[in-house]
C-alpha cells in the first residue's frame, strides 16, 4: 500500500507545497490573496492541500476575475 497523501497541511507545509517562505505565505493569506486556514480540532488549523492546487491550476477563480 502505498504512502497517505495529505488532503490538509500546516502552515509551514503549505508554504512549502507553494514554493515561498512561511512568512511570505502568511502575508499572503492575511491580505486575502490566499485562503484561510480551515480548524479541525480546538488550537489546530489547516489549509486544503486541494484549495491550493485550485489556487495555482486558476480552477479557484470565476471566469470573469481572470485578467485579460
Amino acid at each position: 500500500m502505498g504512502q497517505a497523501l495529505p488532503i490538509a497541511v500546516a502552515e509551514k507545509n503549505a508554504a512549502r507545497l507553494l514554493d515561498m517562505p512561511t512568512s511570505v505565505f502568511l502575508d499572503l493569506v492575511n491580505k486575502g490573496a490566499l485562503p484561510r486556514p480551515i480548524g479541525i480540532a480546538s488550537g489546530v488549523q489547516r489549509w486544503s492541500v486541494a484549495q491550493l492546487n485550485a489556487i495555482m491550476t486558476g480552477a479557484a477563480m470565476e471566469d470573469d476575475e481572470f485578467e485579460t
